[in-house]
């Protein structure tokens, strides 16, 4: 089959990876791979892997965008793909507006993946047109039902974003190099507990629950040390700042540690007693908390979104409710006195998995007759 992938631009984030994944098992499973995308840092490894990239600039609002729509359709009439893949809604809408235009003989079969809790409006609902839906959990299944309820079930396939299990396993361990680094950067850990608290610094997210917590733990005497991994946005830096008052605050400032942005989160969840998450809103999947259950470490996670998908699979007891730091906290000293057992395997969250599901649904599509829409 030839595949064609569009979204905004090939520079970071989970759809990107998402992409460069998928486009690079096409490959190797003996199709043909086409990203259409703005650009980014991330186009030489996608080409590297075997990928085609066609740089266009389909990334922004705006109605000058409107203008890709005819050289898109010009594209799709030449390459003649058996699929289209969209995947984010400024671009899904350029490429669906070109694929409309095309004679219904021509089109490519249509795949849309819905990869979070967007905004519910006519502009996000473009995303559910596919004639295929891929929802990346059963949460956003249950949103696309709800708030798009003409969209048939039938065509809703969950697809859980997976984890690549070479990479994330019980039996990682960091090497004696890093081990080192991170002895010398962080004395303050000496005869502490760890516990992790990863995401961007953002109020939804619920840092400032993590600290409460931390300092409950310090009250009751626990040898823990709050360890918060993620940057905020550029224009949010006062919120960092607001943590760090909340702490000194509790009385903790030097039992948590702001790390910022880290390239190293494998190694710092290995090394991790327990990792949390915390949102206070629901996470559409949750990348980072079924990376730490793939490692094999306990998961403290509210009991919603795709988070509470992944624990009660493979972690049932570590699912508290929403915002109930009281149960995170006697929770974590359970997990503490060790009177609970480790995460079972992610079996159904494996990034071999997830593509191979993908695959399938282009070949079911592939091979059935496009619908009169």
């Amino acid at each position: 089959m030839k595949i064609v992938q569009i979204l905004p631009e090939m520079n970071a984030g989970g759809v990107e990876r998402g992409t460069l994944e998928l486009g690079s098992y096409l490959v190797r499973h003996g199709h043909q791979s086409i990203v259409i995308s703005n650009g980014g840092r991330m186009v030489e490894t996608l080409e590297n892997a075997g990928s085609r990239h066609i740089a266009m600039p389909v990334h922004r609002k705006s109605i000058a965008s409107l203008n890709q729509v005819l050289p898109l359709r010009k594209f799709l009439r030449e390459e003649k793909p058996d699929i289209l893949h969209l995947r984010s809604r400024v671009p899904a809408w350029l490429a669906w507006l070109a694929w409309r235009g095309l004679n219904p003989a021509e089109r490519p079969r249509l795949v849309t993946t819905v990869h979070g809790f967007y905004s519910v409006n006519a502009y996000s609902a473009i995303m559910t047109r596919g004639e295929r839906v891929i929802a990346v959990s059963e949460s956003v299944r249950h949103y696309i039902l709800e708030n798009y309820p003409k969209t048939p079930d039938a065509k809703i396939s969950v697809v859980h974003r997976g984890v690549d299990e070479h990479h994330y396993h019980p039996g990682f361990k960091p090497s004696l190099d890093w081990m080192r680094t991170w002895w010398a950067d962080m004395p303050q850990l000496k005869n502490r507990i760890p516990l992790l608290m990863p995401g961007r610094l953002t109020r939804w997210k619920g840092q400032q629950d993590f600290i409460e917590i931390i300092a409950a733990l310090r009250n009751a005497g626990l040898p823990v040390h709050g360890i918060i991994v993620g940057d905020p946005h550029p224009k949010k830096q006062a919120f960092l700042l607001e943590l760090q008052q909340l702490a000194r605050t509790l009385g903790v400032s030097d039992s948590v540690t702001f790390l910022g942005h880290r390239n190293d989160m494998r190694e710092i969840m290995a090394v991790s007693s327990i990792v949390y998450s915390l949102s206070r809103d629901p996470e559409a999947f949750g990348r980072v908390s079924l990376e730490a259950l793939a490692l094999g470490k306990p998961v403290i996670g509210y009991d919603h979104g795709g988070v509470s998908e992944q624990l009660r699979a493979v972690f049932p007891q570590g699912c508290v409710p929403a915002g109930d730091t009281a149960a995170a906290i006697d929770l974590t000293r359970e997990i503490l006195n060790g009177h609970h057992e480790s995460p079972a395997p992610i079996t159904n969250f494996t990034l071999s998995r997830m593509l191979s599901s993908i695959e399938t649904i282009y070949q079911e599509l592939a091979g059935s007759k496009p619908s009169s829409h």
